[in-house]
């Protein structure tokens, strides 16, 4: 850091220092607190909901966002001398200012694995996986799990670090198969969080839903990599060259599908894709194309299934008079627009919504239900079972 003659810089540098210590002061009187509050202005500040220098401009704003993130005064000199450290370390380190994305993904680039779980129910099912995290020197980070009493069955996820854990992640799967869960009888799957999945994104001609994911990706909300764009039509070919994606053009018809869809497998292996996210994607995929996927390809469906399937559900929703249009974000199968249901909402209208009006107000919800439905998978967070999901927190 070099000091600047300039007036205004020497004030700015002061206000630093004497920002930094009054959030150490703070902070040391109430860690725990100051640690939540860290976060969550640490959260807002990389997500760009806070300024990124601090200005006479912008103080008010800064200080807003201190007293509605934290309605105890403690909390809130924490919250306002640490945007303050924030801010002005970025006005005198310009490289901190660009590093958002870089951050953000660091901050979910942790060293830990996933296990998703489920078998039949019974007793010690929990304590086996935990005692075998904990015996080789895990830290559990995160544990939900669900019975399903009618039908016998045990639903588990369960994040920890692998920091110090005694198992090379090589044979964790290996290992964990070995010991526990051939006795339990159990499926699971073993994720890593420091692993990018590989994204595929199908369109036609409709942009909303792409522009939302796009606009996730390229903040660096998501920790996922996006290596092509496939349509059945060009007109989308300029949102993924400006997104310095590649696109791929596979005009897909009745009388060709056989014929084209082979070559777009042959492509998604060779790119190694992990999903595929249908972005209002208006063709109808083979069985034979989502057999080669199970519950790795995820659809939007402009309405709250199992109502209005098919084409121009805003079109039977307004014909029947309906209060409610909603989006319903699923795991494609053999069956269209029946496959497990990963996310859903809805969306209030009244008599005096016009077609136009249901297609306007439904793509916004259709965009926002989506991108929390891709994101709870990118997360790991779906555990997809017969044709219903079980969705952790």
């Amino acid at each position: 850091m070099r000091f600047c003659p300039c007036r205004s810089k020497k004030i700015s540098l002061f206000v630093f220092f004497f920002s930094k210590i009054i959030y150490l002061c703070t902070r040391f009187q109430n860690e725990s607190l100051a640690q939540l509050v860290e976060q969550q202005t640490l959260n807002l500040w990389v997500l760009g909901s806070t300024p990124r220098r601090f200005t006479k401009d912008n103080s008010s704003q800064i200080f807003v966002t201190a007293v509605f993130l934290c309605p105890l005064m403690p909390s809130r000199i924490t919250c306002f001398s640490y945007l303050l450290y924030l801010s002005l370390q970025s006005f005198f380190s310009p490289s901190l200012t660009s590093c958002r994305n870089h951050v953000l993904i660091m901050a979910k680039n942790t060293n830990a694995a996933v296990l998703l779980i489920h078998c039949p129910d019974r007793q010690g099912i929990l304590a086996a996986v935990t005692d075998f995290i904990n015996i080789n020197k895990g830290n559990i980070l995160y544990l939900d799990q669900w019975v399903d009493k009618e039908d016998g069955l045990f639903f588990m996820r369960v994040e920890w670090s692998l920091d110090d854990f005694k198992i090379p992640r090589e044979k964790i799967k290996e290992y964990f198969d070995t010991l526990i869960a051939q006795r339990f009888e159990m499926k699971f799957f073993l994720h890593f969080k420091d692993e990018k999945p590989r994204m595929a994104i199908f369109v036609s001609k409709m942009q909303h839903c792409l522009d939302d994911i796009l606009s996730r990706y390229s903040s660096g909300e998501w920790n996922v990599e996006i290596p092509v764009i496939i349509s059945n039509h060009p007109d989308l070919q300029y949102i993924a060259e400006s997104h310095n994606i590649p696109f791929k053009l596979f005009p897909l018809r009745k009388d060709n599908k056989t014929m084209l869809e082979p070559l777009e497998i042959e492509l998604l292996d060779s790119l190694n894709i992990d999903v595929i996210v249908l972005a209002r994607y208006m063709q109808v995929l083979s069985e034979d194309f989502i057999n080669h996927y199970p519950n790795k390809i995820i659809n939007i469906h402009h309405s709250t299934l199992p109502a209005f399937v098919g084409a121009k559900p805003y079109h039977q929703a307004h014909d029947r008079g309906v209060k409610l249009i909603g989006a319903t974000c699923h795991y494609v199968t053999a069956d269209l627009d029946a496959g497990p249901i990963i996310e859903q909402d809805v969306v209030h209208i009244t008599h005096k919504d016009t077609i136009d009006d249901l297609v306007r107000k439904g793509r916004d919800i259709e965009k926002i239900v989506f991108s929390r439905g891709v994101a709870k998978h990118l997360d790991h967070k779906v555990l997809a079972f017969r044709n219903r999901t079980v969705v952790f927190d």
